[in-house]
């Protein structure tokens, strides 16, 4: 594996969460399933590995029908659209309201089904995709985006919304567009 490409995913995914709607979607439920912490980053874990597995796939079979030359100019303006989206907040859909319940396991099972449906079309899904796209060692990319999720998503379990106040939001999504912007620029001008 690839720790430069894990590093890469890693950070890129933490820092696009923060602010995130499933970053929102695991303050409600932490706040909503208080005694369940650990089902809730169990469902957030299982669905991110799931998701982010798919969608590296998806990268990467992209990139073998279509050529370097057509893939470098949709990389890179991929990339600096991502970046741009960065600079949009999420406010979490209303449809996402998680059913009450006392058991563990029902916990687990409604966490990893609406991170899983969450994540959809999202921007660290779609990054997960041009990452996957862009850089070859899919293990790397999928743990790295895994672990970025996590890194966002677990403390906002814990902490709940004490996290999303005490960060300067605009100023991490700010950075995250700014690497964003960085790679797309990079993938224009760079050979493959």
């Amino acid at each position: 594996m690839d720790l430069n490409y894990f590093f890469l995913a890693t950070s890129i995914v933490a820092l696009a969460e923060i602010g995130d709607k499933t970053q929102l979607l695991s303050l409600m439920l932490s706040a909503r399933y208080k005694d369940h912490h650990w089902a809730i980053i169990g469902g957030i874990f299982i669905a991110t590995l799931l998701n982010h597995a798919l969608a590296a796939f998806l990268g990467s079979a992209i990139s073998t029908w279509i050529s370097p030359e057509v893939m470098k100019w949709i990389l890179g303006g991929g990339f600096i659209a991502l970046g741009l989206w960065l600079l949009i907040p999420d406010k979490l859909d209303g449809d996402e309201e998680a059913p009450p319940t006392s058991s563990s396991w029902k916990v687990f099972t409604i966490t990893t089904s609406l991170f899983f449906i969450a994540e959809m079309g999202d921007k660290t899904q779609v990054a997960t995709v041009a990452l996957g796209a862009r850089y070859d060692d899919l293990l790397a990319v999928v743990m790295g985006t895994t672990v970025g999720m996590m890194l966002a998503n677990a403390p906002a379990v814990w902490l709940g919304k004490k996290f999303t106040k005490a960060l300067p939001i605009k100023w991490v999504h700010g950075i995250a567009a700014i690497i964003f912007i960085g790679i797309g620029v990079a993938t224009l001008f760079v050979k493959f």
